[in-house]
């Protein structure tokens, strides 16, 4: 690989970096999943991540990034996660393999600062169109975990009317008066989802308001007097609308909340000029979400393959 050259990140990347993120996902046959600059940038500021310690890029000769890897302490330096990217014009030709195991040389030093006798992973999300990535991630000593999709809706007309149940409303989100309350929602309705665990407000405010897509004039927030029932976070991003989180709690589920809450969000959506709506479910979540999301006349539009890698064994985490 004497043509190529790996080195650290540097924020001048930034705009290279994302092209590299929109050729790949265009490669991959679904762009609404690449990650804009002003987006990169942001993930790039997350605390605790270190722009130069954490990412790498592949170069070549005359200076064309070609590879991206960074990697991400998700939680307790004990759930880290990485994401990649190889130019569609040079896969198979040992990139991904030098950054993925760059960036595990990263990860292994995370694994003294972990809890003691705590279970310690490194995962890995790739397009399961993408064969020289799933290639990639099996040769490593990656094993499959679990599959997630990207679901969508194209509108031609109206949705339905939203039906709340009896005793909720829908009130604007006034980001100094309601943002404890979805936050607190927030953290209960996903208690149960695979891979989740408490965010902090600070980290629920740094991902959903720090976000350069944020507008609290989309969020559909569902309320029981003083109580958050049930919320849907949207925001338009790479040209679709986007349900970026949806959650009903636990005493208003089986009430016809869920569906209320995307006919809300659609019809907004539709209202301003965004007849196609997309999210991101766990294909095994355990609240039939995937039912719901194809009961409002939602499909699969994409795959993904979660891979997964021990560093050190042990008990759970959350044990």
């Amino acid at each position: 690989m004497t043509e190529f050259t790996l080195r650290p990140a540097q924020w001048a990347d930034r705009d290279a970096v994302a092209q590299l993120i929109y050729d790949v996902c265009e490669a991959d046959g679904d762009v609404t999943v690449a990650v804009p600059p002003e987006e990169l940038e942001n993930e790039w500021k997350a605390e605790g991540f270190i722009l130069e310690r954490d990412a790498f890029v592949m170069q070549t000769a005359d200076g064309k990034i070609i590879g991206y890897e960074e990697f991400f302490n998700e939680h307790e330096h004990c759930h880290l996660r990485t994401d990649g990217y190889v130019h569609p014009k040079f896969t198979r030709q040992g990139i991904g393999t030098t950054l993925l195991r760059r960036v595990e040389e990263r990860a292994r030093e995370e694994v003294e600062l972990a809890p003691p006798e705590v279970r310690v992973f490194l995962r890995s999300t790739v397009d399961n169109r993408d064969q020289a990535s799933n290639d990639l991630h099996q040769n490593e000593g990656y094993f499959s975990k679990r599959f997630h999709w990207r679901m969508e809706i194209k509108l031609d007309a109206p949705p339905p009317t939203p039906n709340l149940p009896a005793g909720l409303e829908f009130r604007p989100f006034i980001q100094a008066e309601h943002a404890s309350a979805v936050w607190q929602a927030d953290n209960e309705a996903f208690r149960d989802h695979w891979g989740s665990h408490e965010n902090s407000f600070a980290e629920f405010s740094r991902h959903q308001f720090d976000r350069p897509t944020y507008d609290p004039t989309l969020w559909i927030v569902a309320w029981d007097g003083d109580q958050v029932a049930g919320f849907s976070l949207n925001r338009i991003r790479m040209g679709i609308g986007w349900v970026g989180s949806l959650g009903v709690r636990r005493p208003w589920r089986k009430k016809g909340l869920g569906v209320a809450l995307l006919h809300a969000t659609f019809g907004e959506l539709y209202q301003r000029g965004y007849p196609t709506i997309g999210l991101g479910v766990d294909s095994e979540n355990l609240t039939g979400a995937t039912r719901l999301y194809q009961r409002v006349g939602m499909s699969i539009a994409s795959e993904f393959h979660t891979y997964e890698k021990e560093l050190r064994p042990g008990r759970e985490l959350e044990a």
